[in-house]
């Protein structure tokens, strides 16, 4: 029998944290014709006004091959996205760029992720907010690196 509820609270509160974050995704991007999927690479390409490869975008999402070059299909289908003309035999190593339809999307996405980051923390002070991301870091971190020396 554990001595505290730890497992318990951080288990299910992240479980709770990310529910949360995935519907509030998915309701935002349906009132602009998209899926939940799209935000991380929208949020990805703003940040990268030079472009990313779906390898690239693969990392920094967090997401496999598959599930990336779908999003970018989905997003050139709809003129968000461009690939710069490169002698790549691949798209996958082509950087992809937000066309100006895509930039608004994203600063109009980014604008509702501020919102949604002030009513998250509203009630904490921002001394208290710094140190719980740090201690959200340092979890994940360790977690992580735990995770990888089980796989060995």
């Amino acid at each position: 029998v554990f001595m505290d509820d730890r497992f318990e609270k951080l288990t299910t509160n992240v479980a709770q944290i990310h529910k949360s974050i995935q519907k509030i995704k998915k309701i935002y991007m349906q009132s602009q014709g998209l899926k939940s999927t799209h935000v991380m690479c929208l949020y990805y390409l703003s940040d990268h006004p030079d472009g990313l490869t779906a390898a690239e975008l693969c990392e920094l999402c967090k997401e496999d091959k598959a599930g990336i070059s779908r999003i970018l299909n989905d997003l050139e289908n709809r003129n968000f996205i461009a690939y710069e003309a490169t002698g790549a035999a691949h798209r996958y190593r082509s950087r992809a760029h937000l066309t100006d339809a895509g930039m608004a999307c994203a600063r109009e996405m980014r604008s509702f992720i501020s919102h949604a980051l002030e009513e998250a923390s509203k009630d904490i002070a921002e001394p208290q907010r710094k140190i719980f991301y740090k201690t959200l870091f340092t979890i994940a971190d360790n977690l992580e690196h735990l995770s990888k020396e089980l796989c060995k």
